[in-house]
């Protein structure tokens, strides 16, 4: 049997499109393992779906002074010596990486093994992890038309991201009920990333009053950021995370408001759902958010708002650009060359198993 070594963690980002490609690896006859850090997010996601797990070491590589910058490179040494061991224990046909800072020594032990490698880059300029791994690989898969130009000629090749096919089969009508909302009135959806943003929030319920007036509201609001002064508002729900009811709630709405982090605004142009982004500051990121949605604008897949520029008048016009002109959105998505990742990602794989044979 063939077999795959799939790596990649830190955040979600880094796990889900892994897992959405799990499906059609198994179809393909792949044997599928993972390689992720000991205690990171990626472990509870992987491990829930039965897929054998290995946690190696793993230290966070920094642009900028952190007493840290001391000890986590011997961190990142200790993972490529436990990449190593696992490479030769496992031997995988081909390695299939989707970054963060565990999947460096995983992709360099494979490199020194002669094992094919893939990268995935999301975002329009590669980050880190992967800009030092991207010498080591066979192939580096993206996400954008704009990132390219920033590769290595005859290592790119435009993918897309992989979505979770889970999240087409929403119902409606079954997200409407899970809230409690009428058929009415329109839904809009607020989701501020797996951690939350304060900005976001913000500024959404700062608008609450005016956007019920025409909207019902679901409101993600990221772990310990619910406000429990605005229970019991007539339509308006909001949820720590969801995770099971995902499908139904995008199904069931109309406008969605999203950080423009590239994994969550891939899976909003899946599901042609017309979105107003507001993408997180240069100041508390390498902005690579900002040219995630400034693509999206450009390509008439997005309205943006930048969160210097947030404040209750800006998002409610926003949205009402959004909900008035929603179905040139969804005709500027729907012609989109970006859809069929997944199946354009595991030829890749099968071709470069063969070549490593």
């Amino acid at each position: 049997m063939k077999r795959i070594v799939l790596t990649g963690g830190g955040t979600a980002g880094h796990v889900t499109p892994n897992i959405a490609l799990m499906p059609a690896l198994k179809e393909a006859g792949y044997d599928i393992q993972y390689i992720g850090s000991h205690q990171g997010i990626e472990r509870s996601l992987i491990e829930e779906l039965k897929i054998p797990y290995y946690g190696i070491s793993s230290g966070k590589l920094r642009r900028y002074f952190d007493p840290k910058n001391f000890s986590d490179p011997f961190k990142v040494l200790k993972g490529y010596f436990e990449a190593s061991q696992l490479m030769k224990q496992l031997k995988p046909d081909v390695v299939f990486s989707k970054g963060g800072f565990v999947s460096v020594p995983v992709v360099f032990a494979a490199k020194k093994r002669g094992i094919p490698v893939i990268i995935h880059e999301s975002d329009i300029t590669p980050g880190l992890a992967n800009k030092l791994s991207i010498s080591s690989a066979s192939k580096v898969c993206a996400n954008f038309p704009e990132t390219v130009k920033y590769l290595p000629e005859g290592k790119a090749i435009l993918t897309g991201t992989p979505i979770r096919q889970e999240l087409f089969a929403g119902n409606k009508l079954l997200g409407l009920d899970f809230c409690g909302f009428t058929r009415e009135k329109p839904v809009l959806l607020v989701v501020g990333g797996s951690t939350g943003s304060a900005a976001v929030n913000g500024a959404v319920r700062q608008a609450l009053p005016e956007l019920l007036k025409k909207y019902q509201v679901v409101h993600l609001c990221g772990k310990d950021k619910t406000d429990e002064s605005l229970n019991g508002t007539k339509g308006y729900v909001q949820f720590e995370y969801i995770k099971k009811e995902l499908s139904d709630l995008l199904a069931a709405a109309d406008v969605v408001i999203s950080r423009a982090g590239a994994n969550a605004i891939c899976e909003l142009l899946s599901l042609r759902k017309p979105n107003l982004l507001i993408p997180l500051s240069a100041a508390s990121s390498r902005g690579d958010q900002i040219l995630n949605a400034e693509s999206f604008k450009k390509q008439g897949f997005s309205y943006v708002i930048k969160e210097e520029e947030l404040t209750t008048d800006t998002l409610l016009k926003g949205v009402e650009n959004v909900y008035d002109t929603r179905s040139e959105y969804i005709k500027a998505m729907s012609q989109s060359k970006l859809n069929d990742s997944i199946d354009t990602i595991v030829k890749l794989i099968k071709e470069l198993t063969k070549q490593g044979k």
